[in-house]
């Protein structure tokens, strides 16, 4: 993806915001994931917990515990890869708070993230209408 010439905060739609594919994610591919990762003994954790492609931006080492996995290296690999998977950055515990509380990105997972008609019918190009208003 290209890099938008502004900041990583810029709201200006310089950086096209493209869905990933693991957005659509059942359970099981989600499991299947996080076993090619090289976490097998994992998959039960995902798929007992109804993890799904739309729910992955929810997961985070402060959920993997609740979720069944405590093994912090494991934690900290598993939350590396799926800000890689989704595309987004964790923001800096050092950010302004004028600045927006996590990437744009990252913001219109969380929007996707609900079941139901209005997450469903979201768009990413209304979510950038909606920013840049």
């Amino acid at each position: 993806m290209a890099q938008c010439p502004c900041s990583r905060d810029c709201r200006c739609g310089c950086r096209p915001l493209a869905v990933p594919h693991s957005q659509r994610w059942q359970e099981k591919e989600v499991a299947n994931w996080i076993q090619k990762l090289g976490f097998p003994q994992y998959k039960d954790c995902f798929i007992s917990n109804r993890i799904t492609g739309r729910k992955l931006i929810f997961v985070n080492c402060s959920t993997l515990p609740r979720i069944g996995i405590t093994d912090f290296e494991h934690m900290k690999v598993i939350s590396h890869e799926i800000q890689k998977l989704l595309d987004i950055e964790e923001p800096l515990w050092s950010r302004s708070i004028s600045q927006l509380r996590r990437d744009p990105m990252g913001l219109f997972l969380e929007r996707k993230a609900p079941t139901g008609p209005r997450a469903d019918a979201l768009t990413v190009e209304e979510f950038q209408k909606e920013m840049n208003d």
